[in-house]
């Protein structure tokens, strides 16, 4: 196992106290795995889980609006600069993975946001080691089996990375795919694939990561998940409809339940820095939550009284 390495990154001149931006990196040896772990600051833990293909770079936007929490961030195997595995790697699996990244940093407990393939292993994390989690924040994500499945020219782009690889691909799917501000704004899929192209996950890795899924539910558990949970969807998400956050939020016990109309599934990047607030405002020991106030986005704050009305 090799310990995380600092690397000290410059810091703005402030009379507030300083903010410390530096950050850690290195390598876990798991189970055969060479696992690519980063931390940056320092504070209270809070641990990123990212989506399919994703890594541990994606998560940039974040880190002005998470100032002062000590943020810790992975790459799957397969993705980022982790090692490509042999075989699929189940969602179960990345839950203990999760656990033994949070040993390697002798974290006992952090919060944890879990986006879209990284909430299923967010929602195993808190059933398999429930003690590991504090407050849980599942972003554009859903249960697996039994959830409601997206639009189909959306879900089949999902069997293959070229998204990652190609920015003309990227850019005639993407309204297709993440539909929000992604498929709206050009500047926006600009920077969007800037960030993919960086450090694409493997085509064997990738699929190796949705041959790890197949056949994946937290619909069993989700009414033993007793964390305090916010559940997070864009109203114009094409690849999870706002359905599954309703399902999720009327099952998950301690669940907070927002809508962000008009955003997509990439809604997290879209608007980084109101959405990062938002997480902030929930996993942060404050007696009040307060909802997304942007111009383009309106939190329905009555859908999940109106899903357990019909349901």
């Amino acid at each position: 196992m090799h310990r995380l390495r600092p690397v000290r990154l410059p810091v703005k001149t402030s009379v507030e106290a300083p903010i410390d931006r530096s950050v850690h990196e290195g390598f876990l040896n798991w189970r055969g795995h060479t696992v690519y772990v980063t931390e940056t600051g320092r504070g209270d833990p809070l641990l990123l889980l990212t989506g399919l293909g994703g890594n541990t770079e994606m998560w940039a936007p974040f880190m002005e609006p998470l100032q002062g929490r000590r943020v810790i961030r992975f790459d799957a195997p397969g993705t980022g600069r982790s090692s490509t595995p042999m075989y699929p790697v189940s969602i179960a699996s990345l839950a203990d993975l999760a656990a033994a990244v949070l040993d390697d940093r002798d974290v006992p407990s952090a919060d944890v946001v879990g986006f879209s393939y990284g909430g299923f292993v967010a929602q195993q994390l808190a059933h398999d080691h429930p003690r590991r989690i504090r407050r849980l924040v599942l972003a554009a994500t859903t249960c697996g089996g039994g959830s409601i499945p997206g639009s189909p020219d959306a879900m089949a782009q999902l069997t293959t990375p070229l998204r990652y690889y190609s920015p003309g691909y990227f850019e005639r799917t993407a309204a297709t795919v993440y539909g929000g501000e992604t498929g709206r704004n050009p500047s926006v899929r600009r920077r969007m694939m800037a960030a993919r192209h960086r450090l694409p996950p493997t085509p064997y890795g990738y699929a190796m990561q949705l041959l790890g899924m197949v056949g994946w539910s937290s619909w069993p558990f989700l009414d033993q998940i007793t964390h305090d949970t916010l559940v997070i969807s864009g109203g114009d998400d094409p690849l999870v409809p706002v359905a599954n956050a309703k399902l999720l939020a009327s099952r998950i016990p301690h669940a907070t339940l927002e809508i962000v109309e008009n955003g997509g599934h990439l809604l997290l990047w879209d608007d980084a820095e109101h959405l990062g607030r938002r997480i902030r405002s929930f996993v942060d020991p404050v007696p009040v939550v307060h909802p997304i106030q942007t111009p383009a986005m309106r939190v329905e704050r009555n859908a999940l009284e109106t899903f357990r009305d019909i349901a």
